[in-house]
């Protein structure tokens, strides 16, 4: 039944995403605005890592792509409570966890197609990457959408407006940009910075995509990456859940 209900929830919400392609190409502008204008000016500079500039760039853009997109799904959650739809769903049978799972898999298709397009751009711009590593970062990304959008529907669900949610998921992915050297590596800064952005679980993903674009994969970053993307997951799923099966009870 976890599957059927969760089948249908993700049907419904692909079918409202597909409707709207402008909303699917208009995703992916920010990264793509920085893969066009920003990309350029790192080819000539020395970045303090293995590969070329692209290689070091297009994991971060991958990253962004979900940190921004997937912290504001909660939006939507916010209208539809407005309308009653929410509390209408939570009155039916339909399993709690479907509700959040059939959201955030959507999401996390609608972001994967992004990143391909993301990715397509940046190989005509000069990225060369290997496939498996390119994959691999396609499901760090999956996982860090499925993550972040069910802590934002959690935090949709606690707030009564968008002017509560929109200041609140900002003070928490601008933190998270800067210290997880989605741009540039952080090593390029002072040793406090550094250290600092230890602290940021994203920091850790961006390195594995980073290994992984330039063919390494059996990595520390690449475990530890690996092993901070499936726990933050697992939590972040966790308390959505338990969210939705509590909230306005």
């Amino acid at each position: 039944m976890l599957f059927h209900d969760t089948a249908l929830i993700y049907g419904r919400y692909l079918r409202q995403s597909l409707r709207s392609r402008f909303a699917l190409l208009f995703g992916v502008l920010m990264p793509l605005l920085y893969l066009l204008f920003f990309g350029p000016l790192l080819t000539e500079l020395p970045l303090g890592g293995r590969g070329s500039s692209w290689q070091v760039l297009v994991p971060g853009l991958l990253l962004q792509l979900g940190l921004f997109g997937a912290s504001f799904a909660g939006f939507s959650v916010i209208i539809e409570n407005g309308q009653g739809v929410v509390e209408r769903m939570r009155v039916t049978p339909v399993s709690r966890l479907a509700l959040l799972l059939g959201r955030v898999l959507r999401d996390a298709t609608v972001f994967a197609f992004q990143a391909v397009l993301l990715v397509l751009a940046a190989v005509a711009m000069g990225l060369r990457a290997p496939l498996p590593g390119v994959l691999i970062g396609f499901a760090f990304v999956a996982l860090l959408t499925v993550s972040l959008a069910s802590l934002s529907y959690a935090l949709a669900m606690k707030v009564r407006t968008p002017q509560e949610f929109g200041p609140t998921v900002n003070a928490l992915t601008m933190p998270s940009m800067l210290l997880s050297g989605l741009m540039l590596p952080m090593t390029l800064g002072p040793a406090w910075l550094d250290v600092l952005s230890h602290l940021m679980p994203f920091r850790h993903l961006v390195d594995a995509v980073r290994d992984a674009y330039v063919g390494s994969y059996a990595t520390a970053h690449m475990l530890y990456g690996t092993l901070v993307a499936l726990a933050f997951t697992a939590l972040a799923v966790t308390v959505g859940t338990r969210v939705f099966r509590t909230a306005g009870a």
